[in-house]
């Protein structure tokens, strides 16, 4: 761990006639400070008591800013350590977009690496069964795999694939290739897909692979891919750090018309 934190914040910083909470000044301006660079990763922040000091407020106005930190997923706070800086403001942050969907996707896994942590042939869940328009008895592969950007866990994938469709990749294609290059590879090229997206809190599990605080805000897309002749052939759920990730969009209108995306 780095040595501690040089935060250039003082009282003259809050406004305690704002309609703002102190609080959520507090947060803000530490926020800044991290996403900026100004605050190294791995240092250390000044320790309760001493903003207490320094700003001229309660410990729990500090506490609920330190909390909100650690949920934003900036900040991990230990027991006799104190709040160390987990956000690194030098790694880089990918952008998605809905136009160019599958290139998008492509660049995606080439720019990423991936770590494949497992698969195994299971029975579908009748939710699965239905948007993979299986059978009854069909089985498919689940895959759970980590991304990683620059080092940094970045997402976290739950795939599910016919298992006919399976079969014509091994483990090894997994662990060293992208999904999308190798249903192209087994004649099943996507060509349509269907996505929603939500933003969900970190649940437990996901929260330690992916390095978050549980609650964290992460971005959830879930996403059914057909290929040229209209089958489904994927079902995905990926979860992006919502710090690492983001979705963009540009908005169009003619005159008299309605917004439309380009």
């Amino acid at each position: 761990m780095r040595e501690d934190a040089q935060l250039a914040l003082s009282a003259k910083d809050l406004d305690e006639n704002s309609s703002v909470p102190l609080y959520q000044q507090i947060y803000s301006k530490i926020r800044h400070a991290i996403v900026s660079g100004e605050v190294a990763p791995q240092s250390r922040l000044p320790a309760e008591q001493e903003l207490v000091q320094r700003l001229g407020v309660s410990r729990i106005t500090v506490k609920r800013a330190f909390n909100e930190l650690a949920i934003a997923g900036l900040v991990r706070r230990y027991r006799g350590r104190g709040t160390v800086v987990t956000y690194d403001s030098s790694t880089p942050t990918v952008k998605g977009s809905f136009e160019n969907l599958i290139d998008g996707l492509k660049r995606m896994g080439l720019e990423t690496e991936v770590q494949l942590l497992d698969t195994e042939i299971v029975s579908p869940s009748p939710a699965i069964a239905e948007a993979l328009k299986l059978g009854r008895g069909a089985s498919v592969q689940r895959i759970v795999r980590l991304r990683r950007l620059a080092e940094e866990p970045f997402s976290y994938l739950v795939t599910y694939v016919p298992e006919d469709i399976a079969e014509t990749y091994t483990e090894d294609d997994l662990a060293t290739a992208s999904l999308i290059a190798l249903l192209e590879k087994a004649g099943h090229r996507p060509c349509e897909a269907t996505q929603t997206i939500t933003a969900v809190p970190a649940e437990p599990a996901v929260a330690a692979v992916l390095g978050v605080t549980t609650g964290s805000p992460l971005l959830r897309i879930h996403r059914i891919m057909q290929d040229e002749t209209g089958r489904p052939i994927q079902d995905i759920t990926a979860t992006y750090r919502a710090d690492r990730f983001q979705y963009e969009m540009r908005l169009t209108r003619e005159k008299n018309a309605d917004w439309t995306a380009e």
